[in-house]
């Protein structure tokens, strides 16, 4: 009946989707959740595009991409800047002059690189061998134990001498007084939420919803040529070889009778006993960081708590440690043998992936499969 059959509604099986039906490909799509658009997923309550499973922000340098997205969706002007709260103290985030400022009351670029100098020759850190030593070489060793050991430590769950350095890489250090997060020519929130946008991807593209997959797999691959699996690739296995490892993350959302809980859309509480790891305040990235959202009388608020993943929960970062990498190899080994499947996404590729990312390999991947 069809050419395609699409496991998840998120970006990635959108995107695919789409381009099938522009090649002229019977495509269809399914998803387990009640939704499209997957992690991405936005609802309205009171008047504001929440984010039910934690702030997505698009960014990409990748031109290609972004006039990509652009078709489906009017972005806003959005900057990200959050703000890192250590027991009561406020810091800016990404590490910039004002948090240098603060931290340590230098006032210039010179004095600021000469103190993180410092506290990186005091720790003997030379070529960094973990998440904690590739922190303290770049920000030193006060802020490392502020604003990076005890939120990594909840994130992942693991101290931070046991990850790898690679992770902490991914965070923006400046000596100037730039608070946007995001090195990148192209950013901003889909005007409308993201359930908007990848509705309009899939516009004319047939999708059911609540339909497990793996429970289901013989029916559901006899009703298409090919299957394009997005779902976590040991999952798909049956989990013959091991479960590869997430980390997961549970969201309290709660409604305020108040407009203006926390004055920005992320704050990162960095302290270890905190439990949570951040509160979002919905309503700054559809209005971005000023009085507009005033007009509101409400706001909507959500507290992320990270946990290890477990049978039932949904995954959503790859622990990309040595052992898990190895256990994926194997894992990608018994995909390449598979006839006629796909395997795509961050589950089914095993590995980190900011939205643009995900846009591009599947647009690679389609271009590839599609002609």
């Amino acid at each position: 009946m069809y050419d395609y059959l699409i496991v998840g509604a998120g970006l990635y099986g959108a995107v695919f989707a789409h381009e099938a039906a522009e090649k002229g490909k019977r495509a269809l799509v399914i998803d387990k959740r009640p939704h499209i658009a997957g992690n991405t997923y936005t609802e309205q309550i009171e008047g504001i595009h929440v984010h039910r499973y934690g702030a997505h922000i698009f960014h990409t340098n990748d031109k290609r991409v972004w006039e990509y997205v652009s078709r489906f969706a009017t972005f806003n002007r959005f900057t990200n800047a959050p703000v890192a709260n250590y027991k009561g103290e406020l810091y800016s985030l990404p590490f910039n002059m004002y948090t240098f400022n603060r931290m340590w009351g230098v006032t210039t670029p010179e004095q600021a690189a000469a103190e993180i100098e410092r506290q990186r020759k005091a720790a003997g850190v030379t070529v960094p061998k973990n998440l904690e030593e590739q922190a303290v070489s770049l920000v030193g060793t006060d802020i490392y134990e502020k604003l990076v050991k005890g939120y990594t430590e909840k994130q992942w769950g693991r101290p931070c001498t046991d990850l790898p350095a690679f992770i902490i890489k991914r965070l923006p250090v400046r000596l100037t007084f730039d608070n946007n997060y995001f090195n990148a020519l192209y950013q901003g929130i889909p005007i409308g939420g993201y359930t908007r946008m990848v509705a309009n991807m899939l516009d004319g593209v047939e999708v059911r919803l609540g339909t497990d997959y793996l429970a289901h797999k013989p029916e559901l691959d006899a009703l298409a040529d090919r299957v394009v699996y997005t779902g976590p690739i040991d999952a798909y296995f049956g989990y013959r070889l091991g479960a590869l490892e997430y980390r997961s993350v549970r969201f309290e959302t709660e409604t305020l009778n108040m407009p203006n809980f926390q004055g920005n859309a992320a704050v990162n509480y960095t302290d270890r006993e905190t439990p949570w790891t951040r509160i979002i305040e919905h309503k700054w990235f559809q209005f971005g960081k000023d009085d507009a959202g005033n007009d509101l009388p409400k706001t909507v608020i959500s507290r992320e708590y990270s946990s290890e993943w477990k049978p039932g929960d949904e995954p959503y970062y790859p622990v990309n440690d040595e052992r898990n990498n190895a256990l994926y190899r194997q894992y990608k080994a018994l995909a390449e043998a598979e006839r006629n499947v796909v395997f795509g996404g961050r589950l089914g590729e095993y590995r980190y992936y900011d939205m643009d990312q995900v846009i591009a390999a599947a647009l690679a991947m389609s271009s590839s499969v599609l002609g």
